[in-house]
């Protein structure tokens, strides 16, 4: 989820704290910190825009709001995958699968991997552990499991391993999110 409409100046909450999508919530609470410094109304001389409201108390309130979001690890769960999907709209893909249309095979240390033949001979994959983080639940034969009332549909863009196509995985049907 990006927080301007400009699309030149989209900046996530990341950006307007300035800090990286993996900080922890110490160097959060520091970004948080130091742009509040730099967008509080009380500290810089005030530059109205042309529709007459002041940027800076517009600055200082997006700032509030991405501490809001990022110091909560519910929020900021739901804030990432947010931001996850409205990243891959914008990928141009060759075609949408389902996990059934994928063929199945077994490691010797029992992980599933999931494969989908690339234009090229090469090949789409993912794994079941890459499966299970994003919340999608297995049985022992690679079968989704059943509905549950958490159900929630899962889409993820995958890049075939030697040419630059991409695929979007999607799996409508019954997923278990835990």
């Amino acid at each position: 989820m990006l927080v301007s409409s400009s699309i030149t100046t989209q900046k996530t909450y990341y950006e307007i704290l300035s800090v990286r999508e993996d900080a922890c919530v110490d160097e959060i609470r520091i970004g948080y910190k130091a742009a509040l410094l730099n967008t509080h109304p009380d500290k810089l001389p005030k530059q109205p825009d042309l529709t007459g409201s002041d940027n800076n108390e517009q600055e200082f309130l997006l700032v509030q709001k991405a501490w809001e979001i990022l110091s909560n690890s519910q929020s900021r769960s739901q804030y990432d995958k947010e931001l996850v999907a409205s990243r891959q709209r914008f990928d141009v893909v060759a075609n949408e699968i389902e996990l059934e249309d994928m063929n199945l095979e077994i490691s010797n240390d029992g992980v599933y991997e999931f494969l989908y033949p690339c234009r090229c001979g090469d090949y789409y994959g993912i794994t079941s552990v890459e499966l299970k983080a994003m919340g999608v639940m297995l049985r022992e034969n690679g079968e989704v499991q059943t509905k549950d009332s958490n159900f929630s549909p899962v889409s993820v863009i995958l890049q075939c391993g030697s040419c630059s196509l991409k695929i979007r995985l999607l799996n409508e049907a019954n997923v278990l999110v835990f």
